[in-house]
This record gives C-alpha cells, structure tokens and sequence, in this order.
C-alpha cells in the first residue's frame, strides 16, 4: 500500500461509530508495523454507497461493491468506490476478477486512487452475520490485511441517522479459518465465542472545506422541514420486524443446540459400549489364560466403534453472534422509545 500526506479538509466523527476492539494488522503505508486503529471516509464514497443502493437494492436484495483507497500509518483511508454489476444465472460469461481490474487500471489511468482496501455490503435489518460474509471477508483479509467491509443499512439510515460500520475478522477467527476446523474442541481450544470473531473500527467521515462551505449554503437555501414527527409516540414496523427476525434466529440456535446434544448423547453412549466390550474381552480374556490358552487377538476398536461426526460449530456462532446484532438494534430503538414516553410524561404532569 501507498502511503499519501495529509490533504486539507475537515473532519467529522459518524455517528455509526464504536470504540471496538481492533485487531492487530501490518500497516504496509506507514513506517513499521501498525494497527488499522481508524477508517477514514470520503462523504463522495458514502453518497455512492447510498445511491448504489437506491439504484439497484430493494427489500432484501444486497449490493456490494469495491473500496479504494490508502493506508497511511495506523488509518485506513477510503477515497474511492465502485460497486459490482448485478448479474443474474444466466450470466455465466460474466467474470467478476476480470471486471475488478479492468476498472481499477481504468481508474489508474486517470490517477485516482486505485488499491483495494475492502469491500461493502448493504444490509437488511442488520442481517449480515452469515458464513458468506465470514469466507468473503476472510478471502480479502487474508489477501490484503488492513482490508475491512463496510456495513450500510439503509433501513435504520432512513429514519434519520447514518447507519456505516467497518468491521475485521479478529486475529482469533483468523487462524481459526486458516485451519479450516470447525469442530467444537478446535473453537473451544483457540478460545472463541461470538463476541470475538468480528471487531468494529471507528469510522470518521471526510470532507474537503469546498464541500463544506457547499453544504452550508444549501442548508440555508432549503426549507425547514418538519420534524415534529420525530417526537411522535407511535413504533413505526422497525421493532416488530426486529423482533421476528429475532425469534426466528432462536429458532434456529434451538435446533442446532438439538442437533449438539443429540451429537453428545450418542458420543456419550458409544464409549459406555465401548468400555463394556472391553470388559468383556478382558473377562474372556483371563479366563482363555485360566484355562491355558492363548488370549484373543487385539482388535482396533475405531473400525468397531466408528466415532460420530461431530457437528461444525461455526454456524451456532455466527447465529449467536447475529442474535447479538438484532439485540443491539432493539436496546438502541427502544431507548429512543422510553426517551420519548418519559418526556411526554414529564410534559403531561406539567401541564396538569
């Protein structure tokens, strides 16, 4: 990666922004090795996230597509996108690869910043912690290790704040999909639940004073719109939705914690038929030598007692950890909720 000097411009923090932990990669645009500890966004990407989106998403569908940009010491610098072309089955001559590089050598030769940095996805609801995600970011991490992807979702955007997170593989799930063990000893031994396979980077947004002054004046120009109805006690769909997503992922993790226990009992019930027919070799055993003859040959109990396959535990973390997604969404929506119920009621006792 190339590294670049600071351009002029402000800056302003998004409000998508977490403090998460963030893993340790090797900067190669800045003098040594560093951590990915900031993403740095241009506005122009997110408006091109965005009007992706409304151009070619709807309902559940999702968009993705390239980011572009620089890594200047412990910052990842975002300052370009494109997004990936809709393509159905029938398709079969279209080559994603070859697309991705013909348009970044199309984007060199008009010197803009051309290196690949990460990926985005839209999202609905929040659904995105699925094993697709997981290979896909692995695959570019693995490749490019300062490379995040990019969450928009343009539901929650819609209701008035900008929803954009950056988020890694920990260095945990890292090794863990180097591997490509599943099983629950290897999980359990590398020590990792759901709440250490994705970690979120801070997202700062970008723009050049020109943009700023721009903004300015468009802010005076327009009217002022009405926002009373942020103050409206009504739940929008937001939550309901939410809340059946929810139930189905319970769904899910309930039968996959039937499938384990059934796993267990029938591991559990193979070594008690595995120690009684060593007792009973040992018992005919000491009377063949009572008797003066020989023992009997030793068998290999795996071809007898074949071990049962043990279920890939990757799928219960990712479904725990999207569980944990659709939790956070309801905390923060019905927060603004009891906010709103707790100020009509003080406002109500004044009145009164």
């Amino acid at each position: 990666m190339a590294s670049r000097k600071e351009g002029t411009g402000s800056t302003a923090t998004s409000s998508s922004s977490a403090g998460g932990a963030v893993g340790k990669g090797k900067g190669k645009g800045g003098s040594g090795d560093s951590a990915v500890k900031q993403v740095q966004i241009d506005g122009l990407v997110i408006l091109k996230i965005i009007k992706h989106y409304q151009e070619e998403g709807q309902g559940t569908e999702v968009v993705q597509g390239v980011l572009l940009g620089l890594v200047v010491e412990d910052r990842l610098e975002i300052t370009n996108c494109f997004p990936f072309p809709q393509h159905t089955e029938d398709d079969a001559e279209f080559d994603e690869v070859q697309y991705q590089m013909e348009m970044m050598r199309s984007l060199r030769h008009v010197n803009i910043d051309h290196l690949h940095v990460g990926w985005y996805q839209s999202t609905y609801y929040g659904s995105f912690v699925t094993r697709a995600l997981l290979d896909s970011q692995f695959s570019y991490q693995h490749a490019i290790e300062e490379s995040v992807v990019l969450i928009y979702d343009p539901i929650k955007t819609a209701q008035g704040s900008l929803s954009l997170k950056a988020y890694r593989l920990t260095p945990k799930l890292m090794e863990v999909c180097k591997e490509k063990d599943f099983s629950p000893e290897a999980l359990k031994k590398a020590s990792i639940t759901f709440e250490h396979m994705f970690e979120e980077v801070p997202i700062v947004i970008k723009n050049s004073h020109l943009i700023n002054v721009l903004m300015w004046e468009l802010e005076k120009k327009s009217a002022v719109a009405d926002k009373h109805e942020l103050l409206s006690l009504a739940s929008s769909n937001h939550l309901g939705k939410n809340l059946q997503l929810l139930m189905d992922r319970v769904d899910e993790m309930s039968q996959d914690i039937i499938k384990y226990n059934t796993y267990m009992r029938n591991t559990s019930k193979q070594q008690q038929q595995k120690h009684q027919y060593q007792q009973r070799r040992q018992q005919e055993n000491m009377q063949r030598q009572s008797r003066g003859e020989p023992p009997l040959p030793e068998e290999d109990l795996s071809k007898l007692f074949k071990p049962h396959q043990a279920p890939p535990r990757m799928d219960s973390l990712l479904i725990a950890g999207q569980i944990n997604t659709y939790c956070q969404n309801i905390k923060e929506f019905t927060a603004q909720n009891l906010g709103k119920l707790f100020m009509a009621q003080a406002l109500q006792e004044y009145n009164n």
